[in-house]
């Protein structure tokens, strides 16, 4: 059940997230081999293991991406004997963590004080929309929400169109930054015995994200949509090319680079242009620039033009489909990209951890994601050493269910 080798080796998590962003941090402890142990119940299941015929499939395509190598246990944490049980995973866990709405877990018993006496020192992560506290505090949220109210999805999207707000995006931003927090909560806590919450919105992490946006508007200054274009770059862009939907992403900073760029479209002539001659002319004239640009891309192959761009040293790539990603040879080679199978489950495609360690291959998806109580003789059994006739004394009363 454990990982030696691997750098969070020994480290165990009491999961009670849900939905995306939680579980995505979560997700992540758990590839850098942190044990995980996934607490949810027959009743309130996490709602991504249902179906999502949203998501491309009638399977629980998300799920998988945010769950796999975890620990299942079914606790019906409103009956008090399944918060008992809980707190004694805690005891047993060096992190707990949950993306309820604020003052969901002091109302099951299980707020921060409460695990602190079942854990002294504790580490426990709240996940929120808005954050453990503010005028805002009791609004719920899911991504599109998070990026609203953080301003990224107003800086999204074209100046003449509307924000565009994000989905995943926002749910695995929220969770990458959980996840450093909850690295520094346990590097203190190793270094000073004490327990400690970290709060985190995912709406500022939106905001966080927005960067000079954010200062323009505090300098009176009302910032634009950029679109796919670059205040710095020309061309700055995403461009059709021969191929239906097959797209050629393209930024040039340089002017050797907007040379090399012209030597491969095979336009010399583009150098005279005065409205051309150096970035902040090409920036200037962006808009002319593009007009030119786009036709002459139109006629190419988009897999062929960026091959001869990046050999001439011009950052250029084809805007991926996921089939495309599914399919490259070199994030498989990496390990980003990885198998994962079950007894009775035929292999799955999975995103691996993007991290690698010079002294341990031992991170990444080693199992796929739990069936519902699949680990209970392990947690209730071994970690907690109830035999089989305690639990299902337990699950007739529906504690475990």
């Amino acid at each position: 059940m454990t990982r030696s080798r691997a750098p969070l080796a020994g480290v165990r998590i009491a999961d009670f997230t849900i939905h995306a962003a939680g579980p995505f941090c979560t997700h992540q402890l758990s590839q850098l081999g942190a044990q995980c142990i996934k607490i949810e119940s027959r009743t309130r299941p996490d709602a991504f293991r249902k179906p999502h015929a949203v998501y491309g499939r009638m399977q629980a395509a998300t799920f998988d991406q945010v769950s796999a190598n975890k620990l299942s246990v079914r606790l019906n944490l409103k009956h008090p004997e399944a918060v008992a049980l809980a707190k004694r995973i805690v005891a047993l866990s060096d992190i707990a963590a949950e993306s309820f709405r604020p003052g969901v877990m002091n109302r099951l018993g299980l707020g921060f004080d409460a695990l602190r006496e079942a854990r002294p020192d504790i580490v426990l992560l709240s996940l929120s929309s808005c954050g453990q506290s503010g005028p805002d505090s009791h609004f719920a949220g899911y991504a599109p929400l998070f990026g609203a109210w953080g301003g990224l999805g107003w800086m999204s999207g074209y100046s003449d169109g509307p924000p565009v707000e994000m989905r995943h995006v926002m749910d695995h931003a929220a969770g990458v930054h959980a996840t450093a927090a909850t690295l520094a909560a346990l590097h203190q806590r190793r270094r000073t015995g004490r327990a400690q919450h970290v709060d985190l919105a995912a709406r500022e992490v939106a905001s966080a994200m927005i960067g000079d946006a954010l200062v323009q508007a505090g300098c009176g200054i009302t910032p634009v949509r950029p679109g796919n274009s670059d205040m710095a770059m020309a061309p700055h862009g995403i461009y059709p090319t021969a191929a239906r939907d097959r797209w050629l992403t393209l930024a040039v900073r340089t002017d050797r680079e907007w040379q090399a760029l012209l030597a491969v479209l095979g336009q010399p002539g583009w150098t005279r242009d005065p409205r051309f001659a150096d970035g902040p002319a090409r920036c200037a004239h962006a808009a002319e620039l593009d007009a030119l640009l786009a036709p002459c891309l139109a006629a190419r192959d988009a897999d062929q033009t960026a091959a001869l761009l990046q050999q001439a040293g011009v950052s250029a790539h084809v805007s991926w489909n996921m089939q495309d990603v599914a399919d490259d040879a070199h994030l498989r080679e990496r390990g980003a990209l990885v198998e994962v199978s079950a007894p009775d489950i035929p292999p799955r495609l999975a995103v691996g951890a993007p991290a690698r360690f010079s002294v341990t291959d031992d991170v990444g998806i080693r199992r796929l994601t739990p069936t519902l109580g699949q680990d209970e003789e392990y947690v209730f059994g071994e970690l907690l050493g109830l035999d089989s006739a305690q639990r299902a004394a337990l699950e007739e009363r529906e504690v475990i269910l």
